[in-house]
């Protein structure tokens, strides 16, 4: 009984620390937020590799920064290459599964690569976490309502016609 008082003061202690260590924001590294917005300078200038570069670099220094990992898919969409824009989609979602911007973000590259089911999936998810009236719902809906983007060209849909010659 001696030791009750002491119990109950130590087991608030720990709750006390254990709720403002989880209330804490995360601090993003200076010198990684230094080459995010040296990449986004650099996608705006239609620099796309130089880009890609700076938003490795960040991600090197701060692999846990979302942000990268969505300019990094927004570069690769600019370049074309939707399958990886979708990966880094992912990567950001794995992070923080209720991120709104990944969640637009990979639903218009779904659409871009014409998979319009998924895309779709993703629009009733981001609704029902924020609602029809949210910037990234509206932009995923309008997309959807586009369709999906022309079809890309593929090595099977050029093959020469074989002629035979004799010498």
């Amino acid at each position: 009984m001696r030791y009750t008082p002491a119990a109950a003061a130590l087991s608030l202690l720990v709750v006390v620390t254990a709720s403002v260590s989880m209330a804490e924001d995360r601090v993003t590294d200076p010198r990684s937020a230094a080459l995010e917005a040296q990449g986004r300078s650099q996608l705006q200038a239609g620099q796309v590799q130089m880009a890609v570069d700076s938003f490795e670099a960040a991600l090197v220094i701060d692999p846990a920064n979302i942000r990268v990992y969505l300019d990094l898919a927004e570069a690769a969409r600019v370049q074309g290459m939707q399958g990886k824009a979708i990966h880094y989609y992912r990567e950001a979602l794995e992070r923080d599964p209720k991120n709104f911007a990944a969640l637009s973000g990979e639903g218009e590259a779904l659409m871009e690569k014409g998979a319009v089911e998924k895309a779709r999936r993703n629009l009733a998810q981001l609704q029902s976490l924020c609602g029809k009236g949210c910037t990234e719902s509206i932009e995923l809906a309008a997309a959807i309502d586009r369709g999906p983007s022309a079809a890309t060209l593929t090595a099977e849909a050029v093959m020469p016609e074989t002629v035979v010659t004799q010498n």
